[in-house]
Formats: C-alpha cells, structure tokens, sequence
C-alpha cells in the first residue's frame, strides 16, 4: 500500500520505514509535528520535538513530500485508553478524540495529508514500547481509515539495536536524559554508544532504544535514504548538567546532503514468528505424529431451541446476562433492527444494575448465517467507542423467525483502572492485527476474556 511516514527525523521512525519497504509498501510522503514558531523544544507524551530544525533535511534525503504541523493541544487524556468507551450519542462525532490533546494534531495533520494524497492507506510509526502511542495513533487511523505499520513494535530492543547497526543506520545522539548520559555523549552514533547503552541496560535497567526517554537521536543515512545528512554546525545546549544524569541537547545550525556512491536499499531481517518455547512446542506437536484428521471431531448440525426470554444473573460485582433474542411471531424487522432490539434488551438490563453497555468485557454472538456476518457487524461496530470488549462470533440454527442471538459478562468498576483491553489494530512482527469490531483481550478483576484470533501469517 501507499503509506505516508510519521517522522521525527529519530532512528526509530527511519527504521520503521526501512521495514516498510521490505513489506513492500511505498512510501509518498512524511508528516511531522513539531513545536510552535521560536521553540526549540517541549515536554510531549507523543512526539520527538527535539531535531526539527533538520527535519525538513531528513526528509529531502528520502525524496518525498514533507507536511508539518504544530503541536497546540495537552496529554489532556492521560490514561491507556483514548477517546471515550461508549458510543457518540450523534453520528458525526462517532469515534471523535480528546478536545485539546495533542493526539487531535496528529488528526489533523494526517486528514491533510490525505486530502493531498487520497490513496495513502497505510502510515508507519516507529514506535517501540508505548502502548500510549500505540492506542493514540491507532485512534487517529481507525478515524482516518489509514492502516498503522508498527514493525519495532515490542521488539527486543538489545537485538533491534544490533539490527539497526548491522543495516547500516548511521544516527546518532541529540539529546540526553537519563542515567549515566551526558553531554560528552552527544553527537556519538549508535555503533559507538552500543555498548554503553547495553551496560547502563544491565546495571540499571535503563532502555537500550531510549523508549525510557533516556536519549533521542537524528538519523545522517539508513538503507533507504536517497542522499547522506551532513551535519556543518552544531551547538551543545546544557538544560542541567551533573555526572548521575545530564539534561542536554544538540542544536543544528547548518546540515547538508551529500551523494551516496553506488546507493543500494539493503535487505533488512525479520524477526522469527516463534520464540524458543513456541519453536519447542511446535517441534513437539509435530514429532508427535499424529496427523489433523485424527484429532479433528466434526460437528454437522447444532440445533438451539427457542429460548424462554433472557436471563440475568449477579453475582458481586459480575452481571451475566444469557438468552438474548428479539422474539416476534414473524419476521418482521430487518436484520438490523433485529440486532438493535438485542442490544436494547441487553442494556435495559444492564441499566437496572446502574450499569451500561461499556461495561461488557464479553459478548458470544450467535448468528442464523454466516453470511450475515457483515452486516451483523455494521450495526454491532456502532454499539462502541474505545476498547470494545472481547467477541465470540458463531453461525448457528437458530429457532424459526431468530437471526441473532447473545449473551454477555459485565463487571461493574469502581474505576478506569479496573479493566484493561488490547486492541491492537497495527500491522506488525508481534500480533495479528484486529480484524472486527471488538477487542484481542479484555482483563478484569484478574479474568482474561480472549476473542477467536487469526494467525499473524494466515
């Protein structure tokens, strides 16, 4: 796909573009967000701000486009979830953001980007351990129907350090914050630095890749830049300075672009689909020598009967609510309609417990025919904002003049904290990409609910 960059001119975001291409994606534009006329840098739970006075270099050495915008909102919403849980009450604002966060600049940026590249489907994102950007970015896509490209994600960042070198990724250190960093450590490139950052990993547990905010850094070349960044003049700018943990920053006065002799785009790896133990187990199974068909149990017809309306249970804070159908003596509403009536009967329920829809961690989801599957989900995807809770979705028979039917676990929190999703919607090495209107795992009150997953290679 076409695929515009998210770029902080860092060694992250190049990489993740250098990955990008190995996929086969093509890049046609970057996009980044900086601070405001006459600052050089500020506080941001989002964005690398430091180094975008040579960004606009970064991106001339990857021959592309380059959109800019300024970073006016807050981490206003500072939680791991963003935008709300439930669905807007008007369409138009469905899946609408935070007023006044710094995600909603990144909304911005991206929709201009899309009104001057429509066929952009794809944005790649550099991010490594934060889940925070992770969620955040995702919302800004799933609004924007752009697909997020996360291949660093929750990679081991001893051996992505040692991938990077290896590829040929020259960047080095702008800017240092945490312990055992100092200003003598600026402008040193990640094959000099790499045995300092594994040491101050083993005695402090101090992030090798910088995802700790220990360090930023400004990539000069990677495999898939057209030209080198030569850097003329630069400036050490001191925040804070003692020998536990300087604060300081490297000021680019003058930077140029120089030829590459013979450029070649290098090959990057993979990472393994499997770790040890997976590889362990799958050598196991297959040595064991059963074959599929002789541990394959087929089903040919799973008849339910009509149910005698819905049944609802509470026990402490747990609600289970089972049997949940539209009955009528014909069939006489839309699929749709059949569909908002379960919802409706779920949430009356749930009301009288004080309690709403986006209280639900899991939902099983019974269907008439599998080819209603997506227009099932059409209606479904509107019954939530963020996090949806987990999902089983099967086709069975269903009594005479029933084309749906639920039931559902809900669990009433004393706060945010109480429940936990995993949504992930990015491609990458670490997880199959969510594929439906619900959510990988929810956990609450120390229950994990799982939704039915596709392979990470189909």
């Amino acid at each position: 796909m076409k695929i515009v960059a998210l770029l902080s001119g860092g060694k992250d975001s190049c990489y993740n573009l250098v990955h990008c291409a190995q996929n086969g994606h093509e890049l046609v534009a970057a996009a980044s967000l900086g601070p405001g006329p006459g600052k050089e840098e500020i506080d941001s739970f989002m964005y690398q701000t430091v180094g975008q006075d040579v960004i606009e270099v970064v991106v001339q050495a990857l021959d592309v486009p380059l959109f800019r915008g300024t970073i006016k909102g807050t981490a206003v919403e500072q939680g791991a979830e963003y935008g709300a849980r439930a669905p807007a009450a008007d369409p138009d604002t469905a899946g609408a953001g935070i007023t006044g966060d710094e995600t909603e600049d990144l909304y911005e940026l991206l929709k201009t980007v899309k009104r001057h590249f429509p066929e952009v489907q794809g944005v790649s994102v550099g991010a490594i351990l934060s889940n925070y950007q992770r969620v955040r970015v995702e919302h800004v896509c799933r609004r924007l129907s752009l697909t997020s490209l996360c291949y660093l994600w929750q990679r081991d960042q001893r051996e992505l350090m040692a991938e990077m070198v290896e590829a040929g990724m020259e960047a080095i250190i702008i800017k240092v914050a945490g312990i055992g960093l100092t200003a003598k450590h600026l402008g040193k490139t990640l094959a000099e630095m790499q045995p300092t950052l594994n040491k101050l990993n083993d005695l402090y547990g101090s992030h090798i890749c910088g995802e700790g905010g220990e360090y930023e850094s400004l990539t000069l070349d990677c495999p898939i830049f057209k030209q080198r960044i030569n850097l003329i003049s630069t400036e050490t700018v001191i925040h804070s300075d003692n020998d536990f943990a300087s604060v300081a920053y490297l000021r680019i006065k003058e930077a140029a672009l120089e030829a590459k002799e013979g450029f070649i785009a290098r090959a990057v790896p993979a990472p393994p689909l499997l770790t040890e133990q997976g590889e362990e187990a799958r050598n196991a199974i297959e040595s064991n020598g059963h074959s599929e068909a002789s541990e394959c149990y087929q089903f040919t017809h799973l008849n339910i009967v009509q149910s005698e309306g819905a049944s609802i249970k509470r026990i402490g804070r747990w609600i289970a609510i089972g049997n949940v159908e539209a009955r009528t003596a014909e069939n006489d509403m839309s699929l749709e309609d059949e569909i908002k009536a379960c919802f409706a009967i779920v949430q009356d329920a749930l009301a009288a417990h004080s309690l709403a829809l986006s209280s639900i961690a899991h939902i099983n989801l019974y269907i008439s025919s599998i080819h209603d599957f997506a227009r099932t989900n059409a209606v479904y995807s509107t019954m939530f904002g963020t996090s949806p809770p987990t999902r089983a979705c099967v086709a069975v028979d269903l009594p005479n003049h029933t084309r749906v039917r639920m039931d559902c676990v809900a669990y009433e929190e004393t706060s945010p904290h109480d429940r936990q999703a995993l949504h992930v919607q990015s491609l990458s090495y670490w997880a199959p990409a969510n594929i439906g209107p619900y959510s990988q795992a929810v956990v609450v009150d120390e229950r994990v609910f799982i939704s039915g997953q596709i392979g990470l290679v189909p």
